[in-house]
């Protein structure tokens, strides 16, 4: 995560994931199958994915480990919590991913990007829902820095109220993204975007704030 606070152990909010009935479980398949999906209508050689807050990439492991394809994929997850730093690169030795890099960076910055953009695919789960709303915004008119023609952003918001997901799909349509998916089971409050991007990629600046992960 971008910021660790006192109020939240980031190393130990995944612990939900060991339990398959979890919400964050049924989130986290959600997510990888879109990520399937994605890499599945690509025919692309070489492939450059970005994971924003990666945690310990749980996502992006999970889905790309089974596929015969994954040499395609170059990602890189950026994450701040250094003990999801950890287990991040270990999950990506143990799949054998060599495609995949961790940097224990702010993702809040866009610094930490410098080396990773513009990316084919931005994974943004876990992130909207724990920035204020104002970087909410700030964040999604950003995300045509960060991607590559026709990208992808897969992204995860809870719709606890003030359910903020309306706002959030028109500013991804105002940002020049069309929207692919829109995941709201009617069980749970979490919900999974997917968006495609069909405006003008602008240059990434060489740093400066993007958001500040509050948790």
């Amino acid at each position: 995560m971008a910021w660790v606070t006192a109020a939240t152990d980031w190393h130990d909010w995944h612990l939900p994931y060991d339990d398959d009935t979890s919400p964050l479980s049924r989130r986290l398949r959600l997510v990888q199958q879109h990520i399937n999906d994605w890499l599945d209508r690509r025919s692309d050689p070489l492939l450059w994915v970005v994971s924003v807050c990666a945690g310990q990439g749980r996502d992006l492991i999970g889905a790309l480990a089974p596929r015969p394809d994954a040499d395609r994929v170059r990602a890189e997850l950026i994450e701040y919590d250094p003990r999801n730093v950890a287990a991040a690169r270990a999950g990506i030795a143990a799949a054998k991913l060599t495609g995949f890099t961790v940097t224990h960076a702010d993702a809040g910055d866009f610094a930490a990007y410098r080396m990773v953009v513009p990316a084919d695919l931005v994974v943004l789960a876990g992130v909207l829902g724990n920035i204020s709303e104002q970087d909410v915004r700030a964040t999604i008119d950003a995300m045509p820095r960060l991607c590559a023609p026709d990208a992808t952003v897969v992204w995860t918001r809870t719709r606890r109220d003030p359910d903020l997901t309306p706002a959030v799909r028109g500013w991804f349509a105002a940002a020049g993204f069309a929207e692919e998916a829109f995941d709201a089971p009617s069980d749970v409050l979490f919900s999974v975007g997917v968006h495609r991007f069909h405006g003008q990629p602008r240059q990434a600046p060489s740093n400066g704030r993007i958001f500040t992960f509050a948790g």
